[in-house]
């Protein structure tokens, strides 16, 4: 299916390894031209020649930095800028479930797990939209998590900031509309790659996991990277022209409302 992303510009954030890496590639098979940022300059590097395997090397760009940082977001998008030429389209996948669980939470705990998981992507997709309405046409996707939709175990700030995340595409999406840029977001559910919290899990206690996962998956299994980058690579491309305001969530049937 010709998904009409050849050429067109595309900033993924987190994208040295796992779920960004894997949408980055996606675009890149596509025939985009790609930014990929992260906080750790080796990491990127690694992953920047990782790529570039498989797709030319002047196809990605490297911006090293705390998506989270207004300065960091609005460097990152005049990097895609001076390098491409513009941006078609923003992947904001800034997030992490790390955090105390329970009821017992800090302003300190609130506050990391809500500037992580909500303010960092919210902010990228305002630094971005100036750019896309210069375009007339554009999208911004969110990677959010199953956690936004409803209640599953893990951080209540993490869930609360998903939750917000989701609402927040939901309005920005009816705010610029009219100027020709979509706004969705992917909710994936548990996803298994290198480094990851579910390689850490699965090391701790195997056979827990594997009774999780055949207890509330439908489909048996963790998700690939691949499997959730393809829903974003879909939403981003001119297949969905007519799909903005969405949640799409790719959780192999687990969420049950």
């Amino acid at each position: 299916m010709e998904l009409g992303l050849a050429n067109k510009t595309v900033i993924v954030s987190g994208s040295s390894r796992g779920i960004g890496l894997a949408i980055a590639r996606s675009f890149l098979t596509e025939g985009a031209r790609v930014v990929i940022t992260g906080r750790d300059r080796d990491a990127l590097d690694a992953a920047r020649a990782d790529l570039a395997k498989d797709h030319a090397d002047n196809a990605v760009a490297v911006h090293t930095g705390d998506m989270t940082d207004p300065a960091v977001i609005d460097a990152a998008l005049l990097t895609c800028v001076d390098t491409f030429g513009g941006i078609d389209a923003v992947v904001a996948n800034i997030g992490n479930g790390k955090g105390p669980t329970g009821w017992d939470l800090s302003y300190a705990d609130w506050h990391e797990m809500t500037n992580t998981n909500l303010f960092g992507s919210m902010l990228l997709a305002s630094g971005a939209v100036p750019y896309l309405k210069r375009r007339g046409k554009g999208c911004i996707t969110f990677v959010s998590s199953i956690a936004g939709c409803e209640t599953i175990p893990g951080p209540i700030p993490y869930s609360a900031a998903k939750a917000a995340l989701q609402h927040g595409a939901k309005s920005l999406a009816r705010e610029i509309g009219s100027e020709g840029v979509r706004v969705n977001t992917v909710a994936p559910g548990n996803v298994l790659f290198p480094g990851g919290a579910w390689e850490k899990k699965i090391e701790e206690d195997e056979t827990a996991v594997k009774r999780y996962v055949e207890a509330e998956v439908p489909l048996g299994r963790f998700a690939t990277p691949s499997e959730v980058a393809d829903a974003v690579v879909f939403l981003s491309s001119d297949r969905a022209a007519f799909i903005t305001g969405a949640v799409l969530v790719v959780d192999g049937g687990q969420t049950r409302g």
